[in-house]
Protein backbone atom coordinates (compact mmCIF):
# COMPACT_ATOMS: atom_id res chain seq x y z
CA UNK A 1 0.00 0.00 0.00
CA UNK A 2 1.61 3.55 -0.91
CA UNK A 3 2.06 5.85 2.08
CA UNK A 4 0.67 9.47 1.45
CA UNK A 5 3.79 12.39 1.66
CA UNK A 6 0.71 14.70 2.44
CA UNK A 7 -0.44 12.97 5.74
CA UNK A 8 2.76 13.46 7.59
CA UNK A 9 3.04 15.35 11.02
CA UNK A 10 5.54 15.75 13.98
CA UNK A 11 4.91 15.85 17.48
CA UNK A 12 7.19 17.32 19.65
CA UNK A 13 7.81 17.65 23.30
CA UNK A 14 10.74 18.76 25.55
CA UNK A 15 13.12 15.95 27.75
CA UNK A 16 13.06 15.64 31.17
CA UNK A 17 16.25 13.94 30.69
CA UNK A 18 18.44 13.77 27.69
CA UNK A 19 17.75 11.31 25.06
CA UNK A 20 14.88 9.67 27.21
CA UNK A 21 11.75 9.82 25.51
CA UNK A 22 9.26 12.54 26.48
CA UNK A 23 6.43 10.29 24.91
CA UNK A 24 4.92 13.10 22.88
CA UNK A 25 1.53 12.84 22.52
CA UNK A 26 -1.52 13.43 19.94
CA UNK A 27 -1.51 17.19 21.64
CA UNK A 28 1.72 18.08 21.09
CA UNK A 29 1.24 18.08 17.08
CA UNK A 30 3.50 21.22 15.44
CA UNK A 31 2.15 22.87 12.09
CA UNK A 32 4.87 22.57 9.82
CA UNK A 33 5.69 22.64 6.52
CA UNK A 34 8.45 21.79 3.70
CA UNK A 35 9.21 18.61 6.41
CA UNK A 36 12.08 16.07 5.34
CA UNK A 37 13.61 13.37 7.37
CA UNK A 38 16.75 11.66 6.56
CA UNK A 39 15.89 8.68 8.60
CA UNK A 40 19.75 7.02 8.72
CA UNK A 41 22.21 9.82 8.85
CA UNK A 42 26.08 8.84 9.18
CA UNK A 43 29.34 8.06 8.23
CA UNK A 44 30.15 5.06 6.39
CA UNK A 45 33.66 2.97 6.33
CA UNK A 46 34.60 1.07 3.31
CA UNK A 47 36.74 -1.76 3.81
CA UNK A 48 38.99 -1.17 0.66
CA UNK A 49 40.09 -4.63 0.57
CA UNK A 50 42.82 -5.20 -2.16
CA UNK A 51 41.38 -8.85 -4.34
CA UNK A 52 42.74 -9.91 -6.81
CA UNK A 53 39.09 -8.77 -9.26
CA UNK A 54 37.72 -4.98 -9.34
CA UNK A 55 34.45 -4.03 -7.81
CA UNK A 56 33.30 -2.58 -3.82
CA UNK A 57 34.22 -3.52 -0.77
CA UNK A 58 31.48 -3.67 1.98
CA UNK A 59 30.71 -0.76 3.09
CA UNK A 60 30.03 -0.56 7.23
CA UNK A 61 28.25 2.58 8.73
CA UNK A 62 30.34 4.25 11.96
CA UNK A 63 27.48 6.01 13.32
CA UNK A 64 23.47 6.48 12.93
CA UNK A 65 21.60 9.07 13.91
CA UNK A 66 18.61 11.17 12.05
CA UNK A 67 18.52 14.36 10.76
CA UNK A 68 14.93 16.49 10.19
CA UNK A 69 14.05 19.62 8.63
CA UNK A 70 10.95 21.95 8.46
CA UNK A 71 9.43 25.06 8.66
CA UNK A 72 6.93 26.55 10.87
CA UNK A 73 4.86 29.98 10.46
CA UNK A 74 5.95 33.07 12.30
CA UNK A 75 3.62 33.50 14.83
CA UNK A 76 2.04 33.19 18.17
CA UNK A 77 0.46 30.92 20.51
CA UNK A 78 -2.90 33.24 20.17
CA UNK A 79 -2.30 33.81 24.16
CA UNK A 80 -0.08 36.76 25.72
CA UNK A 81 1.83 34.90 27.64
CA UNK A 82 2.05 31.21 26.60
CA UNK A 83 4.91 29.97 24.35
CA UNK A 84 4.17 28.70 21.01
CA UNK A 85 3.78 24.65 20.36
CA UNK A 86 6.88 25.14 18.81
CA UNK A 87 8.34 26.43 21.78
CA UNK A 88 10.38 23.64 22.94
CA UNK A 89 12.35 23.45 19.67
CA UNK A 90 13.25 26.61 19.75
CA UNK A 91 14.63 25.54 23.38
CA UNK A 92 16.17 22.47 21.61
CA UNK A 93 17.98 25.25 19.88
CA UNK A 94 20.26 26.71 22.58
CA UNK A 95 17.76 29.05 23.83
CA UNK A 96 16.12 29.63 27.40
CA UNK A 97 12.52 30.35 27.41
CA UNK A 98 11.12 33.08 30.10
CA UNK A 99 7.31 33.11 30.82
CA UNK A 100 5.77 36.76 31.86
CA UNK A 101 2.04 35.32 32.87
CA UNK A 102 -0.41 36.47 30.19
CA UNK A 103 2.09 39.15 28.83
CA UNK A 104 4.89 37.48 27.00
CA UNK A 105 7.29 34.87 26.31
CA UNK A 106 11.15 35.32 25.42
CA UNK A 107 13.82 33.51 24.03
CA UNK A 108 17.22 33.96 24.26
CA UNK A 109 20.32 32.73 23.67
CA UNK A 110 22.11 30.45 26.70
CA UNK A 111 25.86 28.41 26.67
CA UNK A 112 24.97 25.78 29.13
CA UNK A 113 22.29 23.60 30.57
CA UNK A 114 20.84 23.10 27.09
CA UNK A 115 17.58 21.40 26.09
CA UNK A 116 16.47 18.88 24.25
CA UNK A 117 13.22 17.25 22.31
CA UNK A 118 11.60 14.10 21.85
CA UNK A 119 10.65 14.33 17.61
CA UNK A 120 7.72 11.91 16.82
CA UNK A 121 7.91 11.72 12.44
CA UNK A 122 4.94 9.90 11.23
CA UNK A 123 3.82 9.53 7.76
CA UNK A 124 0.96 7.57 6.71
CA UNK A 125 1.68 4.97 9.47
CA UNK A 126 5.27 4.89 9.21
CA UNK A 127 7.20 6.22 12.46
CA UNK A 128 10.36 7.70 13.48
CA UNK A 129 11.13 8.34 16.93
CA UNK A 130 14.06 10.68 16.98
CA UNK A 131 15.31 11.25 20.69
CA UNK A 132 17.46 14.02 22.09
CA UNK A 133 17.00 16.78 19.51
CA UNK A 134 18.94 19.67 19.67
CA UNK A 135 19.59 21.70 16.12
CA UNK A 136 19.39 25.57 14.76
CA UNK A 137 17.03 27.40 13.47
CA UNK A 138 16.67 30.26 10.61
CA UNK A 139 14.55 33.24 10.18
CA UNK A 140 13.24 34.60 6.85
CA UNK A 141 11.04 37.47 5.99
CA UNK A 142 9.87 38.69 2.76
CA UNK A 143 7.27 41.58 2.15
CA UNK A 144 4.23 39.20 0.34
CA UNK A 145 5.14 36.14 2.33
CA UNK A 146 4.41 34.53 5.39
CA UNK A 147 7.45 34.62 7.51
CA UNK A 148 9.30 31.43 8.80
CA UNK A 149 11.34 29.85 11.26
CA UNK A 150 13.45 27.12 9.36
CA UNK A 151 14.48 24.56 11.81
CA UNK A 152 17.93 21.98 11.46
CA UNK A 153 17.23 19.29 13.86
CA UNK A 154 19.46 16.05 14.94
CA UNK A 155 18.59 13.01 16.98
CA UNK A 156 19.06 9.87 17.66
CA UNK A 157 18.33 7.30 15.51
CA UNK A 158 15.97 5.25 16.45
CA UNK A 159 14.75 2.14 14.47
CA UNK A 160 11.09 3.15 12.96
CA UNK A 161 8.09 0.89 13.60
CA UNK A 162 4.77 0.38 11.78
CA UNK A 163 2.48 2.56 14.07
CA UNK A 164 -1.46 3.97 13.22
CA UNK A 165 -1.13 7.84 13.29
CA UNK A 166 -2.48 9.66 16.05
CA UNK A 167 -5.71 12.27 15.77
CA UNK A 168 -3.16 15.46 15.63
CA UNK A 169 -4.36 17.73 18.06
CA UNK A 170 -3.08 21.71 17.09
CA UNK A 171 -2.85 24.33 19.26
CA UNK A 172 -1.50 27.21 20.21
CA UNK A 173 -0.02 28.45 16.47
CA UNK A 174 -2.20 31.44 15.79
CA UNK A 175 -3.27 32.45 11.84
CA UNK A 176 0.26 33.82 10.71
CA UNK A 177 -0.47 37.32 8.82
CA UNK A 178 1.74 38.12 5.47
CA UNK A 179 4.91 40.57 6.23
CA UNK A 180 3.80 43.87 4.90
CA UNK A 181 2.68 47.45 6.02
CA UNK A 182 0.29 47.20 8.62
CA UNK A 183 1.31 43.87 9.76
CA UNK A 184 4.66 44.23 10.39
CA UNK A 185 6.62 47.60 12.09
CA UNK A 186 9.08 49.51 14.00
CA UNK A 187 11.74 48.46 12.17
CA UNK A 188 14.83 49.88 12.96
CA UNK A 189 18.44 48.90 12.31
CA UNK A 190 21.42 51.77 14.03
CA UNK A 191 18.61 53.87 14.62
CA UNK A 192 17.00 54.08 10.98
CA UNK A 193 13.72 53.33 10.22
CA UNK A 194 14.14 52.46 6.50
CA UNK A 195 11.21 50.89 4.11
CA UNK A 196 12.29 47.19 4.26
CA UNK A 197 11.86 44.51 1.99
CA UNK A 198 13.52 41.62 3.44
CA UNK A 199 14.98 40.36 6.71
CA UNK A 200 16.92 36.75 7.27
CA UNK A 201 18.54 35.57 9.93
CA UNK A 202 20.35 32.29 11.03
CA UNK A 203 21.16 31.47 14.74
CA UNK A 204 24.23 29.12 13.09
CA UNK A 205 24.49 26.50 16.32
CA UNK A 206 27.32 24.40 15.51
CA UNK A 207 25.33 21.04 16.02
CA UNK A 208 27.42 17.37 16.21
CA UNK A 209 26.47 13.69 17.19
CA UNK A 210 29.27 12.35 19.09
CA UNK A 211 29.48 8.83 20.42
CA UNK A 212 32.42 7.09 22.12
CA UNK A 213 33.31 4.15 23.42
CA UNK A 214 31.16 3.66 26.81
CA UNK A 215 28.22 5.56 25.50
CA UNK A 216 25.25 4.21 25.55
CA UNK A 217 23.50 6.54 22.84
CA UNK A 218 25.77 9.01 22.31
CA UNK A 219 24.75 13.08 22.08
CA UNK A 220 23.69 15.61 19.88
CA UNK A 221 26.39 18.89 21.33
CA UNK A 222 25.78 22.30 20.25
CA UNK A 223 29.57 23.45 20.27
CA UNK A 224 29.22 27.12 19.24
CA UNK A 225 27.03 29.57 17.47
CA UNK A 226 27.62 32.35 15.06
CA UNK A 227 24.33 34.39 14.19
CA UNK A 228 24.46 36.55 11.23
CA UNK A 229 22.04 37.81 9.30
CA UNK A 230 20.99 40.48 6.64
CA UNK A 231 18.22 43.29 5.70
CA UNK A 232 17.27 44.45 2.39
CA UNK A 233 15.96 48.18 2.45
CA UNK A 234 15.34 51.21 0.54
CA UNK A 235 19.16 53.07 -0.45
CA UNK A 236 19.35 56.18 1.69
CA UNK A 237 21.07 59.05 1.25
CA UNK A 238 24.20 59.29 2.83
CA UNK A 239 22.46 62.43 4.60
CA UNK A 240 19.75 60.47 5.70
CA UNK A 241 22.16 57.26 7.27
CA UNK A 242 25.99 56.23 6.43
CA UNK A 243 26.13 53.15 6.80
CA UNK A 244 29.20 52.90 4.99
CA UNK A 245 30.74 55.16 7.96
CA UNK A 246 29.20 52.79 9.71
CA UNK A 247 30.70 49.16 8.75
CA UNK A 248 33.90 50.65 8.78
CA UNK A 249 33.83 51.68 12.06
CA UNK A 250 33.77 49.47 15.46
CA UNK A 251 30.60 50.30 16.69
CA UNK A 252 27.50 48.06 17.00
CA UNK A 253 23.68 48.82 17.26
CA UNK A 254 20.21 47.30 17.46
CA UNK A 255 18.34 45.67 15.14
CA UNK A 256 14.69 45.07 15.31
CA UNK A 257 11.20 44.16 14.24
CA UNK A 258 7.99 43.80 15.02
CA UNK A 259 5.32 41.42 13.69
CA UNK A 260 1.79 41.23 14.55
CA UNK A 261 -0.57 43.69 15.51
CA UNK A 262 -2.72 41.51 18.10
CA UNK A 263 -1.80 40.34 21.57
CA UNK A 264 -1.00 36.59 21.40
CA UNK A 265 0.11 36.61 17.96
CA UNK A 266 3.01 39.58 18.05
CA UNK A 267 6.35 38.28 17.64
CA UNK A 268 9.18 41.26 18.44
CA UNK A 269 13.18 40.09 16.75
CA UNK A 270 15.65 42.12 18.20
CA UNK A 271 19.81 41.69 18.10
CA UNK A 272 20.54 44.57 20.20
CA UNK A 273 24.25 44.70 19.32
CA UNK A 274 23.95 44.27 15.45
CA UNK A 275 27.68 44.73 13.66
CA UNK A 276 27.51 45.72 9.92
CA UNK A 277 30.15 44.39 7.51
CA UNK A 278 29.57 45.46 3.75
CA UNK A 279 26.71 47.23 2.24
CA UNK A 280 25.79 46.22 -1.24
CA UNK A 281 23.43 47.38 -3.88
CA UNK A 282 20.81 46.06 -5.92
CA UNK A 283 17.71 46.63 -7.73
CA UNK A 284 13.92 45.81 -7.34
CA UNK A 285 11.56 47.37 -9.82
CA UNK A 286 13.57 50.23 -10.78
CA UNK A 287 14.73 51.15 -7.53
CA UNK A 288 17.82 50.94 -5.43
CA UNK A 289 18.09 48.49 -2.87
CA UNK A 290 20.82 48.40 -0.23
CA UNK A 291 21.29 45.07 1.55
CA UNK A 292 22.93 45.05 5.27
CA UNK A 293 24.96 41.92 6.50
CA UNK A 294 25.66 41.60 9.85
CA UNK A 295 26.60 39.59 13.03
CA UNK A 296 25.01 39.61 16.03
CA UNK A 297 27.31 40.15 18.89
CA UNK A 298 27.01 39.25 22.72
CA UNK A 299 28.11 42.43 25.20
CA UNK A 300 30.24 41.16 28.22
CA UNK A 301 27.32 39.51 29.90
CA UNK A 302 26.74 37.01 27.31
CA UNK A 303 24.03 35.28 25.82
CA UNK A 304 22.03 38.44 24.73
CA UNK A 305 22.88 38.55 20.94
CA UNK A 306 19.09 38.44 20.49
CA UNK A 307 15.78 38.25 21.64
CA UNK A 308 12.49 37.06 20.47
CA UNK A 309 10.10 37.90 22.28
CA UNK A 310 6.11 36.56 21.62
CA UNK A 311 3.58 39.09 23.39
Amino acid sequence: MALIARKAYILAKSEATYATSSTPANTDAVLVRNLELTPLAGDVVSRDLLRPYLGNSEQLIARTYAELTFEVELAGSGTAGTAPRYGNLLKACGTSETVVASTSVTYAPVSTSFSSSTIVYNCDGLNHVLTGCRGSFTIRAEVGQIPTISFSMVGIFNAPTDLSPVAATYSNQATPLVFRQGNTSSFSIFGYSGLLQSFDFDLANSTIYRQLVGSSTGEVLITDRKPAGSVVIESPTIAAKDFFTVALGNTTGSTTFLHGTTAGNRVTFTAAQSDITAPTYSEQDGVSMMTLPFVATPTTAGNDELSLVFS
